[in-house]
């Protein structure tokens, strides 16, 4: 039996040496899958990835870079087979050849910076530059690069409500940003500030030093912010020429002398409204920021129930080339104007006009025609919570109204001609009228909304009528205008809000059909559309879905 045992053992040395043999035949099978010997390719193991790279260097040197296998130790006595292959002695590389530094030193540096500059502008420069500066120096020399630091965000680690805490945070950042302002910041544009309560001053003060692009200034829930600071800035950083104060707490003479300094480049500006905005608007209607682009005044946390006061025509005098005005939230009422004085010069490069706010205004028909009445140049009104605004008023607008075209016209001759004057004339394309838990106790309009879509269908790329009072017959007549374009055109429509309205399953069946763009679609609390379809649609998928159930719903006859 000793010889049938002894024969069975080594069919089992010789089935483990098999087995060992696919195992490692398999491994190569898939190295030479992903890269094959000759295809001037090699792979490199990473932590958590493999990498299929250009061969840059000779096949031999490529071998010794593979992970070691570990082999079954035999048991024979004597020299192994392993330690007779060690005790080779191994060949020197060829100086010409040169040790091998890796994978990331040949990758070219203008690769790098464009590698780190898609993930700088998804994530921020900070932290992952810093991090990324550790590697090698290779890395180290791309996140140095000056264009990955064109936009910046600081904000100090909140530790809880510990005022101490917060305290040593801003310091600790402070002491880094002494080295990395002046030798990282050489290029920065934009600044945002995030959270600092008293260290402001200091972090301003060497971005006035070394930081003389700046163009953008965010200081968003910051304190401790001093006219001298402002003032500093101004006059350090000549390009400087958008403000954003939101949620800041910032003194009125700060600002009013930052803008007596830097007015005249002033480009946009940010605010939110206290007590002592007036002071600040009072400095704008001087005429101390006569290029002024953009204004904003919104409330902040706690809402002022003071309403403010705006002169009208004297905004339109001092910032005449105004483009974006918004008053978003506020209670505010325009200056009344005295017998015999004569309108005002308007805005007459205005695109957007935001009034919304969640409590009841005094904006009307007649305050509105003192904004608007030269600017056809509107592509944007936002009119949410303005429930004393009609359709009329809104019709008798400055904007570019609807082109009619008699006769028989080419197709194509009428998509270039609307294609052209959609380029050279502008048009309104968002018009939000929304009323939101606003309209109960209100007399709202029953009719009027055909007036609306006749006029800008053919740019109308948003539309919000959502809890206005209109009739089921008013809507189907408005909405119908989107099916009857002229010239086999489709319409711009891409966004509808109908919430609370009364519109009925054969009219949203017919706009869903006409518009093949459409997007979004709100639904919400529709009391003639059946249960179930309820509710807003997003994407595509989502909208043609809704078109099926209302084609297949009984109430699909109204």
């Amino acid at each position: 039996m000793a010889p049938v045992s002894s024969g069975r053992v080594r069919r089992r040395a010789r089935g483990s040496k098999r087995a060992d043999a696919r195992a490692r035949s398999a491994e190569d099978w898939w190295w030479d899958r992903l890269a094959p010997r000759g295809s001037g390719y090699h792979l490199q193991q990473a932590d958590s990835m493999l990498l299929v790279l250009p061969d840059l260097e000779p096949t031999r040197a490529r071998a010794h870079r593979r992970a070691p296998r570990r082999a079954p130790r035999p048991p024979t006595r004597g020299p192994t087979a392993a330690a007779k292959h060690r005790a080779k002695p191994r060949p020197e590389p060829s100086p010409d050849q040169g040790p091998d530094s890796g994978w990331g030193d040949r990758i070219p540096l203008e690769v790098l910076v464009h590698i780190f500059g898609l993930l700088v502008a998804a994530h921020g420069p900070m932290p992952f530059l810093g991090r990324a500066a550790r590697v090698c120096r290779r890395w180290h020399e791309a996140t140095s690069h000056p264009a990955l630091w064109h936009t910046v965000t600081l904000s100090p680690p909140l530790v809880g409500r510990a005022a101490k805490g917060n305290l040593k945070a801003e310091k600790k950042l402070l002491a880094s940003l002494e080295w990395l302002i002046p030798n990282r910041f050489s290029q920065l544009q934009r600044l945002t500030l995030i959270h600092w309560k008293s260290q402001v001053h200091p972090v301003l003060e060497l971005v006035s030093k070394f930081c003389p692009r700046l163009t953008f200034l965010k200081l968003s829930d910051c304190h401790n912010v001093t006219a001298d600071t402002l003032v500093m800035l101004a006059k350090a950083c000549c390009q400087l020429h958008s403000l954003d104060l939101h949620h800041s707490m910032v003194e009125s003479t700060a600002v009013v002398s930052f803008l007596e300094e830097a007015g005249s480049r002033m480009r946009k500006l940010w605010l939110t409204y206290s007590s002592q905005t007036t002071a600040i608007l009072g400095a704008l209607l001087g005429s101390c920021c006569p290029q002024l682009q953009v204004l904003e005044v919104s409330t902040g946390m706690n809402c002022n129930s003071t309403p403010l006061q705006l002169p009208v025509e004297a905004l339109q005098k001092g910032c005449p080339r105004l483009q974006v005005l918004r008053l978003l939230n506020l209670i505010w009422l325009p200056k009344p104007c005295g017998r015999g004085v004569p309108q005002g010069p308007g805005f007459p490069s205005l695109e957007e006009l935001c009034l919304a706010g969640s409590t009841c205004n005094f904006v009307s028909n007649e305050v509105l025609g003192r904004l608007l009445h030269c600017s056809p140049k509107l592509r944007l009104l936002d009119l949410r919570g303005c429930a004393r605004i009609t359709p009329t008023g809104l019709c008798d607008l400055p904007c570019q109204g609807q082109l009619a075209l008699r006769g028989r016209w080419d197709v194509g001759i009428i998509a270039c001609l609307l294609f052209t004057l959609s380029s050279l004339i502008p048009e309104l394309e968002q018009l939000y009228l929304g009323l939101y838990g606003m309209s109960d106790g209100l007399t709202l309009a029953k009719k009027g909304s055909p007036l609306l879509t006749q006029k800008w269908y053919h740019t109308l790329r948003e539309l919000d009528f959502s809890g206005q009072g209109f009739s089921e017959k008013d809507l189907e007549q408005a909405l119908a205008v989107f099916s009857g374009t002229s010239g086999g055109l489709h319409p711009a429509l891409c966004s509808l809000n109908l919430r609370g309205t009364r519109v009925t399953p054969s009219t949203v069946s017919s706009v869903i059909s006409s518009c093949p763009g459409l997007l979004y679609l709100n639904l919400e609390s529709c009391r003639c559309l059946p249960r179930g379809l309820k509710r807003a649609y997003r994407g595509l998928e989502e909208v043609q879905w809704c078109l099926e159930q209302l084609l297949t719903s009984p109430l699909a006859s109204r």
